[in-house]
């Protein structure tokens, strides 16, 4: 942006490099910024340094929590012969945030993606087939987003999982997510169908 003051010209850039801001978005925030107290501004600037520095990955499921291993893989009560394996860690919150699902999480980070130079050793699939090789698990749920990179991961996972061993059931969500959608964006209602009406791969 030209004939602005260079800080809020770099914070507005900074904005833009966000997923979904565009450069009108990102000028409004940052004039937005510009108005509010300095107290609200520390407090962000603080809350966003903190982010890298308090939030940790899992080392078991791959999302994010405070500690080595998050809160829902260390709940005692979660039903652990059951896994949902999702593409991002923000899908996580959007499968907790229906309810209804007790089990726990596998974060793939991403989904295979050849025109983006994303293959299954970039993903965590492996650890996936480590972590499920005889150890119990009773069902597995393939909640990869319901684009073609995301069918084309879910179909990779359940031709691995055939040369491991693993004796329980491999399921997809069901049709409750339309072609293109994302888990993140949905909705309650359908995010809770999806999972009601999951099918065996």
């Amino acid at each position: 942006m030209k004939k602005i003051p260079r800080a809020l010209n770099e914070v507005i850039e900074s904005f833009e490099r966000l997923p979904g801001i565009g450069p009108k978005s990102a000028a409004r925030l940052g004039f937005y910024l510009l108005a509010v107290p300095d107290n609200f501004t520390e407090k962000l600037a603080d809350s966003i340094a903190n982010l890298k520095k308090k939030i940790k990955i899992c080392e078991t499921c791959f999302g994010v929590g405070e500690e080595k291993e998050c809160e829902i893989c260390r709940d005692d009560t979660r039903n652990r012969k059951l896994i949902c394996v999702v593409e991002r860690a923000d899908e996580v919150l959007a499968v907790e945030a229906v309810g209804g699902f007790n089990g726990l999480y596998h974060v793939l980070g991403g989904a295979i993606n050849p025109l983006d130079h994303v293959g299954p050793d970039d993903l965590k699939i492996n650890e996936l087939l480590n972590r499920v090789e005889g150890d119990g698990i009773e069902e597995i749920i393939l909640a990869t987003n319901p684009t073609i990179e995301g069918e084309g991961t879910a179909l990779y996972i359940k031709k691995k999982l055939e040369g491991i061993d693993y004796k329980g059931k491999v399921s997809r969500i069901g049709s409750g997510l339309p072609m293109g959608a994302e888990l993140g964006f949905a909705d309650s209602v359908t995010l809770s169908r999806a999972f009601e009406g999951r099918r065996e791969l």
